[in-house]
């Protein structure tokens, strides 16, 4: 299991310490720092289920700056939108698990930390 995180970030700390209480094995990613690559995000995308545009922050400055809101949201787009992402990782919504059987959840609430657990 590994959780992606933003340690000046309230959800992510209080997953970690949710998976500190429940004695889960897992690594942090300081998702920031250890950027993830194009490949990574698809695979992270894969095992969400999800769609770029799913997992992107567009409230942030530099989702303002790129006009994220006027992109298209399509097949077409999708790699444009990997390399936003790419590029600015503070566009990637926090925390990610990926959990022991493949799959993966944003995890921001406990509902979601207590799902990855389970998997």
């Amino acid at each position: 299991m590994e959780i992606w995180i933003d340690p000046a970030c309230s959800k992510c700390r209080g997953a970690v310490d949710l998976l500190d209480a429940e004695g889960a094995e897992y690594t942090v990613r300081r998702y920031l720092e250890d950027v993830p690559s194009p490949d990574e995000i698809r695979a992270v995308l894969d095992r969400l289920g999800l769609e770029p545009w799913d997992i992107t922050r567009t409230q942030e400055a530099d989702a303002k700056e790129l006009g994220l809101k006027e992109w298209a949201k399509d097949a077409g787009s999708r790699e444009r939108w990997i390399s936003a992402l790419a590029e600015h990782p503070k566009l990637i919504q926090r925390p990610i698990i990926t959990a022991q059987d493949g799959t993966a959840v944003v995890a921001r609430s406990e509902e979601a930390v207590r799902d990855a657990l389970g998997r």
